[in-house]
């Protein structure tokens, strides 16, 4: 069985004891019982705060936006794997595609870092996905292709099994638009197969793909009706209890 995955991605919003009182208003709401894992992904600064309010919890995770790709160094300013680690974090976002615009970040990078984090116990949310142009030239899945074998085909079996990919158009984010339920079950489903053609089916049938373009709660449950799709890495909605909480009783 796939694991069905809710993860809030905060980007550079909240204070820690914003967050904290975020993510106790999201776990007052939510059933005990609910069959979805859930991530919160806050600024490095709230990590700690969020991860003490959810100790308590088995179906709420702390996640974490990003890392380094070693494990220590003089890299001012950058957080690693061991780090996050200790501090109570089991996911990473990766390839995030703010990250590949704003601090140029490309595959090669995003692949070495996805082996520090599955090496430090923390599974990576691999990002992949195509920009407006690229969507309209129909060039999508060439695009997509590409940024999966450059950063998850190096993988190990084992390794390539520790990982969730979430695919985001990029055209989708922060605009208002939104793929639709038809456009992202095709992609998702072209993700699971290139998988599967690379490290077998038994892996591909357990891979979590969440979708990261626009997810609210008005159209969420349509996306999470669809065969591929196994979730969503939610951004702004993420910021409102109410909201997220729409989100994940969506399934």
């Amino acid at each position: 069985m796939r694991k069905k995955i809710v993860a809030g991605n905060w980007k550079m919003n909240m204070t820690p004891s914003q967050g904290a009182i975020l993510v106790t208003d999201i776990t007052r709401q939510l059933v005990k019982d609910l069959d979805v894992q859930i991530v919160i992904c806050p600024p490095y600064t709230s990590i700690d705060r969020v991860a003490r309010v959810i100790r308590e919890t088995k179906w709420v995770f702390c996640g974490a936006q990003d890392c380094h790709v070693q494990l220590s160094g003089a890299f001012t300013g950058d957080i690693s794997a061991a780090m996050l680690q200790e501090m109570g974090v089991r996911y990473v976002i990766l390839g995030h595609s703010e990250r590949r615009k704003y601090y140029h970040e490309d595959d090669i990078l995003v692949a070495e870092k996805i082996k520090t984090a599955i090496g430090e116990g923390i599974r990576p949310i691999y990002c992949c996905g195509e920009e407006l142009q690229e969507r309209e030239t129909n060039q999508q899945f060439e695009v997509v292709e590409m940024q999966i074998e450059t950063a998850l085909f190096g993988l190990s079996p084992e390794q390539m099994s520790e990982v969730v990919i979430a695919y985001e158009p990029v055209w989708a984010i922060g605009t208002g638009k939104t793929a639709t339920p038809g456009q992202a079950q095709e992609m998702h489903e072209f993700i699971r197969g290139m998988i599967a053609e690379k490290f077998g089916d038994d892996i591909a049938s357990k891979l979590s793909i969440l979708y990261g373009g626009s997810c609210k709660p008005e159209n969420a449950h349509e996306l999470f009706s669809q065969p591929d799709i196994d979730g969503g890495l939610i951004g702004g909605a993420s910021l409102d209890a109410d909201a997220f909480v729409k989100i994940i009783q969506s399934f």
